[in-house]
């Protein structure tokens, strides 16, 4: 039996996770957080217990509905066990530890060496993203299905029931199944497929338990994206959003239309020829995450929770000034700096427009950067940080793709 020694380095860092945790705690209860997203999945998880309409009806003084399929409402049930503010401690609690598992879930992904210094201080630091951060302060589930994606992709080819979870998560919440596009793209056809399988389940089990609801969402909810909220307001960090803003109009119509299908096609490409050509599934799948953030037509700010993965592919590629760079943008909320109040995000000056979409803007590098490095054939990782992908298991990808 081995056992590790309790260093001054490691006790530094629990230290420095101590004070971040403290501090945002002391921040959380002086301004009296809402949690409002925690009471839709409440009330969404009451409707189904009671039997009243999913889709009808508004909760917190923002007036917020159900947005979500109603297999995520099924599984929101338990939240109805516990009184409200006991709910919002275990979504903060859980949140923190789903940051946890996330970073040490990206350093695995990234192939960065896990050990408990470098992943304490990133748990400290990656609290203080401002996507994490508003996760955690709004009580939502991003860092759940990012969890979800993220372990189910790393896991090996023919891991038993590989594209099981992804399914799951595109099943809670539409935009994950983008990454089945990915894998079938990328010749990872049973994995795929199984994500699929999944997915569908999760919508029959919506059709069996919750009917009506499941025609209104399918037929009807799911092509509402004003019913999310408004496009064009500074918190909508997706192509849609940066379109909206610098044309100064609510609808961008045509014009994110065709916008959203070049970049979904040109990102779904890279995606595929980074492991194709490059063999990194690293970038293929931080790629992909990043189209699908930008062509959804809204992407909150705290929905960027992908951040941590590519802020560890960058640090375990030895890109430190890009990682500086890239952390500064999600941590500096400089949207919130610009007028924001009632309609004024339509009528930003041309120079606080990069300012006021940092988030789809920086996207659009990397995915110019992506296509830069797949397109000269030099690969995506640099010398010293080994491949992405293990060499047996890059050459049988690009060999079902090729083939």
């Amino acid at each position: 039996m081995t056992y590790r020694t309790v260093t001054p380095r490691s006790l530094a860092a629990a230290g420095v996770l101590a004070l971040s945790l403290a501090a945002f705690a002391t921040l959380c209860v002086a301004r009296h957080i809402p949690m409002a997203d925690t009471l839709v999945y409440r009330a969404e998880g009451a409707a189904v217990v009671g039997g009243t309409d999913l889709y009808g009806f508004t909760v917190t003084r923002w007036q917020l509905p159900a947005t979500y399929p109603p297999f995520a409402a099924i599984l929101f049930v338990p939240t109805t066990w516990l009184p409200v503010d006991a709910l919002k401690v275990v979504f903060v609690i859980g949140n923190v530890a789903l940051l946890a598992l996330f970073v040490r879930l990206s350093w695995r992904f990234a192939g960065l060496p896990a050990g408990p210094v470098p992943l304490l201080v990133a748990v400290a630091a990656g609290l203080w993203l401002e996507p994490v951060f508003q996760t955690v302060l709004f009580g939502q589930i991003n860092l759940a299905l990012a969890c979800l994606v993220l372990w189910d992709l790393s896991r090996p080819e023919h891991a038993l029931g590989k594209g099981f979870a992804l399914g799951v998560a595109a099943g809670i919440k539409l935009t994950p199944a983008v990454f089945i596009v990915y894998l079938l793209m990328t010749g990872r056809v049973r994995a795929g497929l199984t994500a699929l399988a999944s997915l569908t389940a999760t919508v029959l089990l919506g059709v069996l338990v919750l009917p009506q609801a499941s025609d209104e969402f399918w037929t009807r909810r799911v092509f509402e994206t004003s019913r999310v909220g408004k496009a064009w307001i500074i918190d909508n960090q997706s192509l849609q959003g940066l379109l909206a803003r610098v044309l100064h109009t609510p609808e961008p119509g045509a014009v994110w239309t065709a916008a959203a299908a070049v970049t979904a096609a040109g990102g779904l490409w890279m995606a595929r020829t980074a492991v194709v050509r490059a063999g990194s599934e690293r970038w293929g799948v931080l790629v992909t995450a990043l189209t699908a953030l930008l062509v959804s037509p809204i992407s909150w700010s705290h929905h960027w929770v992908w951040c941590v993965p590519l802020l560890a592919v960058l640090i375990a590629e030895r890109r430190f000034r890009t990682a500086a760079a890239v952390g500064v943008v999600w941590t500096a909320r400089s949207f919130w700096a610009v007028p924001h109040e009632g309609e004024l995000d339509l009528r930003l000056a041309w120079w606080q427009q990069p300012v006021a979409s940092p988030y789809a803007l920086c996207a659009l590098g990397l995915l110019a950067f992506a296509g830069w490095r797949t397109g000269t054939g030099t690969g995506m990782a640099r010398a010293g940080t080994g491949p992405a992908l293990p060499t047996p298991r890059a050459e049988s990808v690009r060999a079902r793709v090729q083939g």
